[in-house]
């Protein structure tokens, strides 16, 4: 079986966000780069797929070769080999559009990444990817079973939980409970020692344009002065006259 994880390089959720150039670029001196949270549950499922049978791990991440320490941490919790598209990721479109021309010439059976990035939260790139292959997505996984040709996959819903069988090959956007945080992987030294010399290849970007820019960032408005209240009648009171919310 081949699986391809995708894997997004962003900040660490304790970095501080700043942008210059009137709020068009995001400024990235000081931050410190992760594995997006939810990438890493889906690369750790992988690894537990490859751990029970024969599947090998591929990841693909776009972007500069500022990402590669991000990468060759992917490596080292088990993924085999690893692509990097040479170009700026713009946007979720674009991503997915840059990955597609991968899994294209691959035929991978499974695709997995993250229900979302938590820099830019859009949640597109799972479905985008998935439209443009012309392949099954399930978004919001929480639970995987292979059979053969098949799997069985569990969806978080806004109703409760859905269960479905579907047939390779397969795109997933997953989250917590694909596998639980105690099952996450951390490198040790052989990991770390053997990811130095798993294949990462760096493939050119295609140019890809969605007609889709980004004007400014705006951070969040600054938190007020919290106010402490001494007993149940003040905190009424603050309720009522203050914030007047009843």
């Amino acid at each position: 079986m081949k699986i391809l994880v995708c894997i997004s390089h962003v900040p660490d959720t304790t970095s501080k966000i700043k942008f210059t150039d009137g709020g068009k670029q995001f400024d990235t001196n000081g931050v410190q780069y992760v594995i997006n949270p939810y990438d890493e549950f889906g690369l750790t499922k992988a690894v537990q797929i490859k751990e029970a049978g024969e599947a090998e791990i591929s990841i693909v991440t776009v972007g500069d070769a500022s990402v590669e320490p991000t990468m060759r941490k992917s490596l080292a919790i088990g993924a085999d080999k690893a692509y990097r598209i040479d170009t700026k990721p713009e946007n979720g479109l674009q991503v997915a559009d840059e990955i597609a021309q991968l899994a294209k010439e691959n035929n991978f059976d499974l695709i997995i990444l993250g229900r979302e990035s938590i820099d830019y939260n859009g949640a597109i790139v799972g479905s985008a990817l998935a439209q443009t292959l012309g392949l099954p997505f399930v978004d919001a996984c929480t639970g995987l079973e292979l059979n053969g040709t098949k799997a069985t996959v569990k969806s978080e819903t806004d109703s409760g939980t859905e269960t479905l069988d579907v047939s390779l090959p397969l795109v997933i956007g997953g989250q917590k409970g694909l596998v639980e945080e105690s099952e996450l992987k951390i490198p040790n030294m052989r990991g770390i020692m053997q990811a130095r010399t798993k294949p990462l290849e760096v493939l050119p970007g295609k140019g890809s344009d969605q007609g889709i820019s980004t004007e400014s960032h705006d951070l969040p408005a600054a938190k007020e002065d919290c106010v402490i209240v001494e007993t149940a009648e003040a905190l009424v009171d603050a309720l009522k006259n203050q914030a007047k919310v009843i």
